[in-house]
């Protein structure tokens, strides 16, 4: 691989000694890898998860096919393994508030809602709207009910969540030194200047993020770069900056501290930061550092968001839930246009944001009648459904390519439930002995 003369000559001073062998690392294959989705009913087929990640409790190597149950019923997600290592950082839990701030595609976001159990909140937010419209459908594919998307940018988030996030977590836009690799394209626009453009967004973005940290609250910091000037400097900045304090992170196999050489005035212990460069470590470059917010008080109180459906609205979601579901009840209901929607509780007043998803996709209003959404069937385990019907793999290739399929005439009419593999593919209707198609048109595909 060649690389930037620019950016030999500069690790070659920061490095010494041991920068030879960071360049012969970008010559290395690049390793893949994977999690199993603990929100789902069932795992994968156990010969898959053969070769586990020691770091990531959910993690392993290896490859996913798109094309495939696993992955389109979302039992599976592909993610480089160092970037499983900031979801495990994170450390989140049921009922906690949680920010992801830059979140697409929603690798972290998915990581996260692994250990929340859909309990408590999490916003998860992307500034790219085409990015935007990505983090969706993982989101919806994962099967997770209290997340709430948001095509925004962090200073419209100060202001709606001002002191309410326990966690926030920044994989910070950034010059991509540690993609190389994986994606040799990165190197074209690549430049010191470039470099010093990202540390300054990178501020900006750390700028609007603390005005929505609670007091005792903590910040996860990341990126897939080894520059100093926005790693080890940037955390140098936010402890200049803000009451904040460094939240030791264990260490494996191959993980690097960060370097307190490496940042102006060195009056900071950066050894509880982690580096992973990949001639020593097993994937990419990335860099994650952990911090607690020592300021004391209470979060601010928000004016929060209430339930605006009809009447009308509300019994047509009731009478499809009473014939179809078992033991789903959400306690909140929002109706964007004819969709409705399950939210998260305690959220604030979303007027006025730039909202992709406000929660769980429930459906849409017809006339006189409630259809399910694809992200319902995705999310609704086997016991929450009163009529499911197992496929075959053949039928799921139909299904997916939008096709209608057969099924016997025994079957009474209705709203199934479609289980492939073990696995929830999406709704289909029963009419007459065929299951009539209602995969989402913008995501079939041909196997």
């Amino acid at each position: 691989m060649k690389l930037p003369n620019e950016f030999i000559k500069k690790y070659q001073k920061l490095l010494g000694e041991d920068a030879d062998s960071f360049f012969k690392g970008f010559n290395n294959p690049v390793k893949q890898g994977f999690r199993v989705n603990p929100l789902k009913e069932k795992l994968p087929q156990s010969e898959k998860l053969n070769a586990p990640i020691e770091y990531c409790q959910y993690g392993y190597f290896g490859s996913v096919n798109g094309k495939s149950v696993d992955h389109q019923s979302g039992a599976l997600y592909s993610q480089e393994p160092s970037a499983m290592y900031v979801g495990e950082v994170v450390n989140a839990q049921p009922g906690e508030k949680i920010l992801d701030l830059c979140a697409a595609p929603g690798g972290k976001t998915t990581h996260i809602a692994s250990y929340m159990q859909n309990s408590g909140v999490l916003v998860t937010n992307e500034i790219d709207k085409k990015r935007a419209k990505i983090l969706v459908e993982n989101v919806e594919r994962f099967g997770i009910t209290n997340a709430l998307i948001l095509n925004e940018n962090p200073k419209a988030i100060s202001k709606y969540f001002p002191k309410y996030f326990d966690k926030i977590a920044i994989d910070a836009p950034c010059s991509g030194e540690g993609m190389f690799r994986k994606n040799p394209d990165a190197m074209n626009y690549w430049s010191q200047s470039y470099v010093d453009e990202c540390a300054s967004r990178q501020k900006d973005i750390l700028r609007m993020a603390m005005k929505t940290l609670k007091p005792g609250g903590q910040i996860i910091y990341s990126t897939c770069t080894f520059a100093p000037e926005e790693d080890e400097q940037i955390i140098e900045w936010l402890m200049d900056n803000y009451n904040l304090e460094i939240v030791p992170i264990k260490k494996y196999h191959g993980m690097d501290s960060g370097n307190t050489k490496w940042t102006s005035k060195q009056s900071y212990d950066l050894s509880g930061t982690v580096r992973l460069f990949p001639h020593h470590f097993d994937g990419e470059g990335h860099f994650i550092a952990k911090l607690i917010n020592k300021d004391t008080g209470n979060p601010k109180k928000i004016k929060k968001q209430i339930d605006n459906v009809s009447v009308e609205q509300r019994k047509l979601w009731n009478d499809f839930r009473e014939n179809n579901l078992l033991d789903f009840n959400p306690s909140r209901l929002l109706a964007f246009g004819d969709q409705l929607f399950a939210y998260p509780n305690e959220i604030p007043q979303l007027k006025g944001l730039k909202v992709m998803r406000p929660g769980l996709d429930l459906g849409t209003f017809k006339k006189n009648r409630f259809e399910p959404s694809y992200a319902l069937s995705l999310a609704l385990r086997t016991n929450q459904v009163k009529h499911t019907i197992n496929i075959s793999f053949e039928d799921w290739k139909n299904y997916v390519h939008g096709d209608v399929i057969k099924c016997s005439d025994d079957l009474i009419k209705g709203w199934y439930q479609l289980l492939c593999d073990n696995q929830s593919v999406g709704f289909g209707k029963v009419v007459n002995g065929t299951i009539k198609n209602f995969f989402p048109k913008g995501l079939r595909f041909n196997v």
